[in-house]
């Protein structure tokens, strides 16, 4: 009988041992190769249903297999789709949607639209394709191209630039694009609103050489982080008349999110260090005030105090921004915590209440958005760490099963019990799906424009491909504007109220270097890979803040004490994150995936309103 039972704990423990040897293997080769190629048949089911049924309206009704002008009126589906028929080598469909686009689309309408929307949607997806058709190196050069989609987005950006027209530089929330921007428009826009045009405008004047555009976009950028609070948070929604916030929430999620983004973002496309000086106050300000580690939270910017508890979708961009930054370790186990809400649900919901546990009442709904899955891609290009391709799987599947309709894919109305909306918002094929095929796809062995082609690539916070050429970029390029070279090692910065502290702490569990700057720059391979950067480093000598530098100092808020700070903030000398320097970084680091937050109890107030649909 006892040699019975040792038998039967024999094969019990080799079932587990097996079981345990198939779960940590995870995603073989073939199977990221299947997952690949399912991936891009979602795309087409998607794509095929609105060319069929939609276009050239702007958007697919997924279930009705009809279509609806949700933004212009323009085949917003179409532009935001361009780049991705790129990425997964279609000339025969770039080519037709290129050359439909150049004779048929026109801005010259009666039309009032997002600023915002229309910049990351439209713009964006223009300039990508200009720049994948006009150019052989990528090897989708269309022959009878002659710049027609650069025209138009030149166009359009000139249509936008009324709305810049205010006293603080920051532009209003929309604008006409025949009659420019109506007298009884709202001055209230959110600081991503304002501080997400960087990248599009941008490289618009580096194409036409014309500096407006790129000056607009920049001075906006300076109007918000002017009035940045003395802990150097940023509000949700600001007047762009008076400067003032009209809802100083800080957060890293609706309203702000891609505001963070760009500045890091423009720093490396562009190599303009005021972007980089900018980012690196912000980061490391919502690094501590915001980060409850893995979570993050919304805090009053004067303040610091916790007004809202919660994990929102927008969110979940962050971890693959921290990789771009070298952020690694906060980013994983953010990532982690996010993914446990995704496996709660089957999808994440637009909110997650931390205090609760339980998704936010009025907030239910997944809009397919491509977040979680961005970071997904970022981090298991960081690491190769198995486990993101698991999760990438689990993201297949939630949405084959739970959001798949007859014509494309679904909004969720709610993840609770997966009930299915009659809508597919342009950005699930030139996001979600592009990242989900980019990830499976580095598993395979890449083969692919992003990672084997003749540039490397920024992706716009609406997924669109950008690519660091001579003409626009400046990476390779750090000059020396303010100061010589400066000892990566042995520099420390002054302390400063809104600076650095050179004392090495932790910062709500999360590790920060000694105060110095770790800035290290990948400028002969991708931004992902470890870099052994070590010595002197050109142009950025940290002895300055950005406002000193520059002469852009935080504008104080009048009616706010700063003496009532609460006594469980930490000093309110911040330390600097490390960026623009990914180090050593191991595939097999471990960590405690637990996703409850106990230190996150504070009450909650009542619910914000949702910005406009933000990707």
């Amino acid at each position: 009988m006892k040699a019975l039972k040792l038998f039967v704990q024999f094969l019990l423990f080799l079932l587990l041992f097996s079981l345990h040897k198939a779960v940590s293997e995870g995603v073989t080769p073939e199977e990221a190769k299947q997952l690949r190629d399912e991936v891009r048949e979602m795309f087409y089911h998607a794509f095929d249903g609105y060319m069929e049924h939609a276009f050239p309206l702007d958007e697919l009704r997924p279930l009705s297999c009809e279509g609806e002008d949700t933004l212009g009126g323009y085949a917003l589906t179409l532009i935001d789709s361009l780049d991705t028929l790129a990425l997964l080598g279609d000339q025969e469909r770039f080519t037709a949607s290129v050359e439909w686009i150049g004779k048929n689309l026109r801005f010259d309408i009666n039309k009032t639209v997002s600023i915002f929307e229309t910049t990351i949607r439209v713009l964006g997806g223009l300039l990508s394709a200009h720049l994948i058709a006009s150019d052989y190196a990528t090897g989708m050069r269309i022959p009878s191209y002659d710049n027609q989609l650069l025209y138009l987005a030149e166009d359009l950006a000139r249509r936008l630039l009324p709305a810049f027209d205010t006293p603080t530089g920051i532009p209003f929330g929309s604008v006409n694009l025949k009659y420019g921007v109506n007298e009884h428009e709202s001055k209230i826009t959110s600081t991503a609103g304002g501080g997400t045009l960087t990248l599009e405008f941008g490289v618009l004047s580096r194409l036409t050489n014309d500096p407006i555009f790129e000056e607009v976009t920049k001075n906006a950028v300076r109007g918000l982080w002017a009035r940045r609070s003395k802990l150097n948070l940023v509000g949700a929604h600001v007047n762009v008349f008076t400067g003032e916030w009209t809802q100083k929430d800080a957060g890293i999620g609706t309203s702000i999110d891609s505001f963070y983004e760009y500045l890091l973002k423009a720093y490396l496309l562009f190599g303009d260090e005021e972007y980089l000086f900018i980012f690196q106050e912000a980061y490391s300000a919502a690094m501590h005030y915001l980060f409850n580690d893995p979570w993050y939270v919304e805090v009053n910017m004067d303040s610091a105090a916790i007004v809202w508890p919660l994990f929102n979708s927008l969110q979940a961009f962050w971890p693959g921004l921290q990789v771009l930054a070298g952020d690694i370790d906060p980013a994983i186990r953010t990532h982690t915590a996010f993914f446990s809400v995704w496996k709660r649900y089957g999808f994440t919901p637009e909110g997650f209440n931390l205090a609760t546990l339980s998704v936010q009442h009025g907030q239910k709904s997944y809009p397919l958005r491509p977040e979680l899955i961005e970071s997904t891609y970022w981090l298991y290009k960081a690491t190769r760490d198995p486990r993101y391709l698991d999760a990438g799987r689990d993201m297949v599947a939630s949405l084959q099963y739970g959001a798949r309709c007859p014509c494309g894919y679904c909004h969720i109305s709610d993840v609770e019990f997966h009930k299915r909306e009659d809508h597919m918002e342009s950005f699930f094929l030139a996001e979600t799906v592009k990242y989900l095929w980019l990830l499976f796809d580095l598993a395979v062995g890449p083969d692919n424009l992003v990672e084997n082609g003749p540039y490397k690539y920024i992706f716009s916070t609406e997924g669109h491909l950008i690519p660091a050429t001579p003409q626009i970029s400046l990476l390779r390029e750090h000059c020396a504007y303010f100061g010589a070279y400066c000892d990566r090692v042995d520099f420390k910065g002054e302390p400063h109220a809104s600076d650095m502290s050179a004392d090495s702490q932790e910062t709500n569990g999360s590790r920060i270097s000694e105060g110095r700057v770790r800035t290290g720059f990948p400028l002969h391979s991708s931004y992902l890979e470890a870099s052994a950067l070590s010595g002197l480093i050109k142009g950025l000598c940290p002895g300055l803040t950005h406002g000193q530098r520059y002469g852009i100092s935080y504008l104080a808020s009048v009616d706010t004490p700063h003496e009532d700070i609460s006594s469980k903030q930490k000093d309110t000398v911040v330390q600097s994150h490390a960026v623009i320097v990914v180090s050593d970084q191991s595939g097999n680091q471990s960590l405690s995936g637990d996703s409850n937050n106990d230190s996150v109890k504070e009450s909650t107030k009542s619910e914000p309103e949702s910005d406009p649909s933000q990707s």
